[in-house]
């Protein structure tokens, strides 16, 4: 930790800014934190910094919200994870909240299908590009990750849903291979009705049940990019619980493109969708809680065993699988959101741009609205 330890108002208020305006998605965000926290100011050490990357690399969670929330146990324990957790991650809950409850009273009007009719296309452009940003940048030159990610691709493309024991069989196969473990001496293993109302008005209290469960799942599941979730809630959120359609769903990953801060925040408009406002807190209750939890414990033992090169294996060969889960979601969701060719231009367009500029992918996201507003209502 650096000598400038920052006053908790300085230090908790910097992380709710950056939730407020923070886009870009993980690696943005964790470049900034490094950037103003680490470079700018001295506040965090840039070993405190690589320490926190790479737990939150290895375990399972949205990659920003986990580094957050581990910087502020640096800074402040237990109680400084958890307001820097929350200070983070509010605002954009909050933002979701109140488009959640626009899109319940408006999504029906002819308006609102055109906006999304666009921005559904926008949003195929650029998962592409992220997915194969974050394979280029994690799984490099290795050919066993690239291996993983294919199966895992090909998998997901063809069923439509994620599986996860798939993912977990990567991770494992390359610890495996890489740290041979049977040559290795044994070691030590560290390890009211409106609140409920959503599209098909008020749901029964047992949703809430289902959803907080549904969401711990999905938080346990989350490796590296929050996009990693996408294909996980697709396939329990569209195929196996029936709660929003292929467009809803679409729908709601745009919401979480258009809003700063962590992408998983996409949770919470599934949540308001099926059981309201409870709903919306359910979700996410559900998809940070275990990301919190495993900060908060895994903090202590990460200091000593964090170099070990066996979690090293792991977590690549489970990022080569969730990455190859990404890639595969692509084509799921592709074949609702472009409908027609002015919607494959859309996608290809936006692709286009957010592989040769540098525009920020909310202002993309909402010029594909625009377009499609005006493509829709011609």
């Amino acid at each position: 930790m650096s000598d400038s330890k920052p006053s908790l108002r300085a230090f908790v208020g910097y992380f709710l800014k950056l939730g407020t305006l923070g886009f870009g998605g993980p690696i943005a965000l964790a470049g900034a934190m490094h950037r103003d926290l680490v470079e700018a100011k001295g506040w965090i050490s840039e070993e405190d910094y690589q320490e926190g990357l790479t737990l939150a690399q290895l375990a399972p969670g949205p990659l920003a919200a986990q580094l957050a929330i581990y910087l502020g146990y640096v800074w402040g324990g237990t109680f400084g994870a958890t307001v820097v957790g929350v200070a983070f991650v509010l605002p954009s809950f909050l933002m979701v909240l109140a488009l959640s409850a626009l899109y319940v009273r408006f999504g029906e009007l002819r308006w609102m299908q055109a906006v999304f009719y666009g921005v559904g296309a926008a949003v195929i452009g650029i998962i592409t590009r992220s997915a194969f940003k974050l394979a280029k940048s994690t799984l490099k030159r290795d050919l066993l990750a690239w291996g993983i990610f294919a199966a895992a691709a090909l998998t997901t493309a063809i069923t439509g849903r994620e599986w996860v024991l798939l993912i977990l069989a990567g991770g494992a196969l390359t610890w495996l291979l890489k740290t041979a473990p049977w040559k290795r001496r044994p070691e030590a293993s560290a390890f009211v009705p409106w609140l409920l109302g959503g599209l098909k008005g008020a749901a029964p209290i047992s949703t809430l049940g289902a959803l907080l469960w549904f969401f711990v799942k999905a938080g346990l599941f989350v490796f590296g990019s929050g996009l990693a979730i996408v294909p996980f809630l697709h396939g329990g959120v569209v195929d196996q619980m029936h709660w929003l359609t292929e467009r809803q769903f679409l729908d709601a990953v745009a919401v979480a493109m258009i809003t700063p801060g962590p992408v998983v925040i996409t949770v919470a408009f599934i949540g308001y969708l099926v059981a309201g406002p409870l709903g919306a807190c359910a979700a996410a209750l559900g998809v940070f809680l275990p990301v919190y939890m495993m900060v908060v414990l895994a903090a202590p033992f990460f200091r000593k065993y964090g170099k070990h090169p066996g979690l090293k294996g792991f977590v690549l060969g489970v990022t080569a699988g969730a990455t190859g889960a990404i890639a595969g979601a692509v084509y799921v969701l592709g074949r609702g959101a472009i409908r027609d060719f002015p919607t494959a231009l859309l996608a290809l367009g936006t692709l286009a741009l957010v592989w040769k500029t540098k525009l920020p992918e909310p202002l993309l996201v909402l010029g594909a609205g625009l377009l499609g507003w005006m493509l829709f209502r011609g």
